[in-house]
C-alpha cells in the first residue's frame, strides 16, 4: 500500500479539503554500484578539504554560497531554519486558469491529490468545477521546507498536484540558434502534413511503447547472474544519406502507408478470431 508523503489540505475561499499526497510518477532507472574490478569492492567517497589536502568529518563541515571568485558566505543549519517558508501544510489556491493557457514546460512532477473520508465531497466538487471549466488552479504549497508553485489539475477521478517551475527557471528559446519563421515550399508542407497524416492515432496509448533500452540491459544482467552469454546485437541499418527533402518525404510517406496497412490487417485478425470464438 502507497505512503503518503504529506497531509494537509486544499483552501480555496472559504474552503478547506483534507487531502493527502502520494507519488505519481515512478522511475524504471537501474541502480548500479561502482566496484573495483580486481576484487569487486565498493567504493567509497572521501570529503577531502582543497588547502589541507586531508580528509574532513562531517562536523567540520558548513554550506557556504560563492558571491564572488573564492569568496564564501558560510550558512549554518540555523541560518537556513531562519529562512524557511512557514510549513502551513495547505495547498493554497490563488487563481484558476484554462489549462491551454500555460506553457507545458512550466510542469514539473505530479502528485496524487486524496481526500481523507470528511473531504470527499468538496474534493469531488472541486474536481467537477475544474474538468467542466477546463481550468486548473494555481497554488503555494510547502512540501519539506521547500515553497512550489503547483497546478491542481483533474486526471479522471482523481485531482493531481503537479508541481511547476518558477518562471526564473525557464530558459527562453530564444537563447538557441533555430531558423527563422518564414515561407516554406508549399508542395514540401503538403508532403510533410500528409506523412504527419498517415502516422496519426486517436488516441495516445502510452502501454504500447516499452523502453527497450532498460528491457535489453535487464536481460543482458539476468543472463550474466545466470553464467550465460547473449549473443551480439544486430547493427542498425545505416540510413541514407537526405540528397533530395522531397524524395525523402515521399520515401517517408510510402513506408508509412506500408506499415499502417500491416497494421490494420493485424487488427482485422484479432477482430475475426474474437468473433469465431
Amino acid at each position: 500500500m502507497a505512503h503518503a508523503i504529506w497531509s494537509g489540505s486544499i483552501n480555496f475561499g472559504l474552503v478547506t479539503i483534507p487531502v493527502k499526497l502520494f507519488t505519481a510518477v515512478r522511475t524504471d532507472e537501474l541502480s548500479f554500484n561502482l566496484l573495483h574490478v580486481k576484487d569487486e569492492g565498493r567504493i567509497k567517497y572521501e570529503r577531502i578539504c582543497s588547502i589541507e589536502d586531508r580528509p574532513v568529518p562531517w562536523d567540520e563541515i558548513v554550506k557556504g554560497y560563492e558571491y564572488e571568485k573564492g569568496q564564501y558566505v558560510l550558512l549554518t543549519d540555523e541560518d537556513f531554519k531562519k529562512v524557511n517558508p512557514e510549513a502551513t501544510q495547505s495547498v493554497d489556491i490563488l487563481e484558476f486558469i484554462e489549462l491551454d493557457k500555460i506553457n507545458p514546460m512550466y510542469f514539473d512532477k505530479p502528485y496524487y491529490l486524496e481526500p481523507t473520508k470528511q473531504g470527499r465531497h468538496a474534493y469531488a466538487l472541486l474536481r467537477e468545477t475544474l474538468a467542466h471549466t477546463n481550468r486548473v488552479a494555481i497554488a503555494r504549497v510547502v512540501i519539506r521546507t521547500k515553497e512550489y508553485i503547483a497546478a491542481v489539475k483533474p486526471l479522471d477521478d482523481a485531482l493531481v498536484l503537479e508541481l511547476m517551475h518558477w518562471a526564473s527557471e525557464i530558459v527562453a528559446a530564444d537563447t538557441i540558434d533555430v531558423p527563422e519563421r518564414t515561407k516554406l515550399p508549399e508542395k514540401e508542407l503538403k508532403m510533410a502534413q500528409m506523412l504527419v497524416d498517415t502516422m496519426s492515432v486517436d488516441e495516445f496509448e502510452p502501454e504500447k511503447f516499452t523502453n527497450k533500452y532498460h528491457d535489453e540491459l535487464l536481460t543482458m544482467i539476468e543472463a550474466r547472474a545466470a553464467g550465460k552469454e547473449l549473443p551480439k546485437p544486430k547493427k542498425a541499418p545505416a540510413r541514407a544519406k537526405v540528397v533530395n527533402l522531397m524524395d525523402v518525404l515521399a520515401q517517408s510517406l510510402e513506408e508509412s502507408k506500408k506499415r499502417r496497412a500491416g497494421e490494420n490487417g493485424k487488427a482485422t485478425t484479432k477482430r475475426r478470431k474474437k468473433t469465431a470464438a
